[in-house]
């Protein structure tokens, strides 16, 4: 299986069509994304991306349903070290800085007292 961040830029947003909405159609996809090909450049990609073995697909009825074979989480994770590493020089600091200052709306106490005790935990476990 090709790296996601091999994938071109149609194919990423295929692909973030499907993790964000679980599963979908080709119809579902082309209503997603922006500035969308038709539904019959979209349903070859998604073959392809099949073939690749980024998606896998089931029949219901007429329709065919593609979900990504990688768990949301894990794919979560890996697109967040590539931007990490793309973007902020592998820096976490200077990513969670970014993020807090584009917020619009300020961290709640609870947020904060969540990101205070994981900071905590991974210094306990030695992260």
């Amino acid at each position: 299986m090709r790296e996601p961040a091999e994938l071109s830029r149609r194919e990423r947003q295929i692909m973030d069509a499907v993790f964000s909405l679980g599963e979908a159609t080709v119809n579902k996809v082309v209503e997603t994304i922006p500035s969308p090909p038709t539904a019959m450049a979209v349903r070859r990609m998604m073959h392809i991306l099949e073939q690749k073995g980024h998606l896998r697909r089931r029949e219901s009825g007429r329709e065919v349903i593609y979900a990504p074979r990688q768990a949301k989480h894990k794919a979560g994770r890996l697109a967040f070290e590539r931007v990490l590493e793309t973007f902020f020089g592998g820096s976490l600091e200077e990513a969670l800085a970014a993020h807090l200052h584009s917020r619009k709306d300020q961290v709640s106490i609870d947020e904060r007292e969540r990101l205070i005790a994981l900071i905590e935990q991974a210094h306990h476990e030695g992260r």
